[in-house]
């Protein structure tokens, strides 16, 4: 019940951007939209102390803690994947810029959650049984741990990058994306024509849905853009709608200088949002209509080549599931191209977020993120999780850099559910190696 609780009010304050995102449709209902996200995370957090209530029961007290820490670690995981997953608010998303990101190379952002929560576990058990010896141990092996993960990180010691990209950052409000496809056109394709002009970048990423209308289906739209990306002699991903048999996609075209197109739909939709589940048997609840965008998941290859690099791309959500980066990765992909709009989040902790999370995507799998974001925050980073390149909130401009080929990283070859098949393992050899002995029980 504990567990339950203190997942509620966790995630009821760290989705507080929710209700910013869909308060205008809903009215004084916003301010408690973040109560269902809360509602459908918060058991995560009761298993997670399920599962530490059973270690501190079970297994002996100096080694409880690490036990308590894998379960988290695990759970964090389980709320990370699948159609209902929701990869944000992760522990390990809060060392992006920390000495601890070297950690995700190897074990992934699970492996910084699991970390912490070893520091944190034996901090309350050394306040608990007042014996502090198993805490620095726990400190020493963490320090230990991250210097090995530092000294042996392939990412400390990249080559220059020499592919030359860009990201463009339009920052045209919400309130007027989607009923200003002129305005859109023209301020996308003058910055495209600039950079182009100035910089000569290979590759040229718009945000999400920045052509608010179903490209594929307005031919003379989508000649203007094929030819924009031949004059500028670069591939240009733009996001923008794809209609294909009556089904709507959230898509990124990727257009190439010498005609070629190719649409990439995105695959893993927000839930309330892009899509609803079990709408047909809650269609009577008000306003399931403002909470489902009729959008279609995607079933599409996930690499496609570019006159930069093969790139990997992710829309917006998807860029918060290591699985969806990771299976790019493995497919073939040597660059993680995010195109997102956060506008939907205003200036709330949402932008920001999401901008970690690109950063931990790009150590996780040692290649290189380009972002681009309708308001911000777009960018370049790099596969040690640096920003090479960085736009603030509400500007509009063009971000450029180098980006050059990935490093190889443990996680990348071993991927997320392997790792958390270790802390799954870990969990359950404590409890049946470790046993507390009848003294200790007595006590």
């Amino acid at each position: 019940m504990l567990g339950w609780l203190a997942g509620m009010v966790f995630f009821a304050i760290d989705y507080a951007w929710v209700g910013h995102t869909i308060g205008r449709y809903i009215g004084a209902f916003g301010p408690v939209v973040p109560l269902g996200p809360a509602l459908i995370e918060a058991p995560y957090f009761a298993l997670a102390g399920g599962l530490a209530w059973a270690a501190y029961a079970r297994v002996r007290a100096q080694w409880a803690p690490l036990a308590a820490a894998a379960a988290f670690a695990l759970c964090e995981w389980l709320r990370s994947i699948g159609i209902m997953g929701a990869p944000f608010d992760q522990l390990g998303y809060t060392q992006a810029d920390w000495p601890l990101k070297a950690i995700a190379a190897y074990a992934g952002t699970v492996g910084i959650t699991f970390v912490l929560c070893v520091l944190g576990a034996y901090a309350a058990d050394a306040i608990v049984r007042r014996t502090w010896r198993p805490l620095a141990v726990a400190c020493a092996a963490v320090a230990a741990a991250t210097v090995l993960a530092w000294l042996g990180w392939p990412a400390r010691r990249l080559p220059p990058p020499t592919i030359r990209v860009a990201a463009v950052q339009g920052d045209i409000a919400q309130s007027l994306k989607w009923n200003n496809l002129a305005l859109a056109v023209y301020r996308y394709t003058t910055l495209t024509r600039r950079v182009a002009a100035q910089y000569h970048p290979r590759l040229i990423v718009w945000p999400e849905t920045v052509i608010t209308t179903e490209l594929n289906l307005d031919r003379p739209l989508e000649g203007r853009l094929l030819a924009l990306a031949h004059s500028a002699g670069s591939t240009i991903v733009a996001g923008s709608i794809y209609i294909q048999h009556d089904a709507a996609y959230n898509a990124l075209y990727v257009l190439q200088p010498d005609g070629d197109e190719s649409v990439y739909e995105k695959r893993q939709l927000v839930p309330f949002a892009e899509w609803f589940p079990g709408k047909a048997f809650l269609s009577w609840i008000p306003y399931i209509g403002a909470l489902n965008g009729g959008i279609t998941p995607g079933d599409s290859s996930i690499v496609y080549r570019t006159t930069a690099l093969p790139i990997g791309p992710l829309v917006c959500w998807e860029s918060a599931f290591a699985d969806l980066a990771y299976a790019q990765v493995r497919a073939g992909a040597q660059l993680l191209v995010v195109s997102t709009d956060d506008a939907w989040f205003g200036t709330t902790s949402g932008p920001y977020m999401h901008a970690q999370i690109s950063q931990l995507r790009a150590i996780e799998t040692g290649t290189y993120v380009i972002r681009a974001a309708a308001t911000g925050i777009s960018g370049i980073v790099a596969p040690d999780g640096t920003w090479q390149r960085r736009a603030g909130m509400e500007r509009m401009t063009v971000v450029t850099g180098a980006v050059g080929r990935p490093v190889p990283t443990v996680f990348a070859t071993l991927g997320p559910a392997t790792i958390a098949g270790g802390f799954a393992s870990l969990y359950a050899a404590l409890l049946l190696l470790v046993p507390r002995v009848r003294k200790e029980r007595s006590a």
